[in-house]
C-alpha cells in the first residue's frame, strides 16, 4: 500500500491549534512509510478581525502571522530539500473564504508561490463554524437556519473554486461537522444542486479532492467527503486522495490505510502523484 496525504502536516509553529515541530512531523511520515506529503499550513488572516480565538489568546497579529507564514514557506522548502532523497514533499497552503480572503490568497500564491494549494471554508458569511459547536450554531443562527447555512456553504465554495481554481479541494462537505442530521440534509434537492454544480465544476478544471480523515479523529462516522458525493465524484471521473489533516504526530497517517482502502473498493485510481 503506498501511503500518501495531501492535506497534512499542521505544526505548532505555523499553527496555534496544532503541536510539535514541523520538522518532527516530517519525520514521522518518513518513520511510517509514506511515499508523499503535502504540507498545508494555514494561511494568515488580511486583518486582526479574522484570527482564530487561540492565536487572539497568545497575542499573535495579522501582522505576526503573516511573517510566521513566510517563515514557514521558507523552512518548508528547506525541509523539502533536506529530506529529498526519502521523501517527496509539496510545500501548499490551505486558503480560507471570508472578507478579503480571495484577494489576500491571490497575494501570498503570486509573492511565496507555494508548490500548491488546498482550497478551504472554515468560514460562511465571515462566521467561523468548524472551530466548536458554539460556533457552528451562531453561523447557522445568522445564516437564518441549518439548510440556508449549507446553501451559503457551497455557494462560497464555488466562489472559491472559481477564483482560486485550488490544485485540491479540501474537505468537500466540512460544513457538516456538528449536524447529525446530514446525510438527510445533502439529499435536500436545493443542497444537493449546489454540491453537483460545484463537482462539475471541479471536474472540468481538472482539480482533485481531499479524502480527509481527520473527521474520524474528531469522532465521525465517515471522512469528509461523504459516501454519497463520493459516490458523484467516482461516477464523474474527479480524482479523490487521502489525507490525514495532520495536526501533530499522533494524528500524522491517522487512518490513511483505510481511507485507501475504501477507494480502492470503489474503483478510484490510486497511483496519485504529488501536486504541484
Amino acid at each position: 500500500m503506498r501511503l500518501v496525504s495531501v492535506h497534512g502536516g499542521h505544526s505548532a509553529e505555523f499553527c496555534a491549534h496544532a503541536q510539535d515541530s514541523l520538522e518532527d512531523i516530517l519525520q514521522a511520515y518518513i518513520k511510517k512509510g509514506f511515499s508523499w506529503v503535502g504540507i498545508t499550513e494555514h494561511m494568515p488572516p488580511p486583518k486582526n478581525h479574522f484570527r482564530y480565538p487561540e492565536e487572539v489568546r497568545i497575542g499573535l497579529t495579522a501582522d505576526n502571522l503573516y511573517r510566521r507564514f513566510a517563515c514557514y514557506i521558507r523552512k518548508g522548502n528547506a525541509l523539502k530539500e533536506k529530506y529529498r532523497s526519502v521523501i517527496q514533499m509539496a510545500v501548499g497552503f490551505e486558503t480560507e473564504i471570508y472578507s478579503g480572503a480571495l484577494p489576500f490568497a491571490q497575494h501570498l500564491i503570486k509573492m511565496f508561490q507555494p508548490d500548491y494549494v488546498v482550497g478551504s471554508l472554515h468560514h460562511v458569511d465571515d462566521y467561523m463554524f468548524d472551530y466548536d459547536e458554539a460556533h457552528y450554531r451562531r453561523a447557522a443562527a445568522a445564516a437564518g437556519d441549518m439548510n440556508s447555512l449549507y446553501l451559503r456553504y457551497f455557494d462560497l465554495q464555488y466562489k472559491m473554486l472559481t477564483t482560486l481554481r485550488p490544485a485540491v479541494v479540501g474537505h468537500f462537505d466540512l460544513i457538516r461537522i456538528f449536524d447529525p442530521d446530514y446525510k438527510t440534509r445533502l439529499d435536500q434537492s436545493a443542497i444537493r444542486e449546489k454540491i453537483l454544480r460545484n463537482l462539475a465544476f471541479i471536474r472540468s478544471a481538472g482539480l482533485r479532492l481531499d479524502l480527509n480523515m481527520r473527521a474520524l479523529y474528531k469522532g465521525g462516522s465517515e471522512p469528509y467527503i461523504s459516501s454519497s458525493i463520493l459516490t458523484e465524484a467516482l461516477n464523474l471521473g474527479i480524482p479523490v486522495i487521502p489525507g490525514d489533516d495532520s495536526h501533530g504526530i499522533d494524528t500524522v497517517g491517522y487512518k490513511i490505510k483505510e481511507g485507501i482502502e475504501l477507494l480502492s473498493s470503489m474503483g478510484f485510481d490510486t497511483n496519485w502523484q504529488l501536486p504541484g
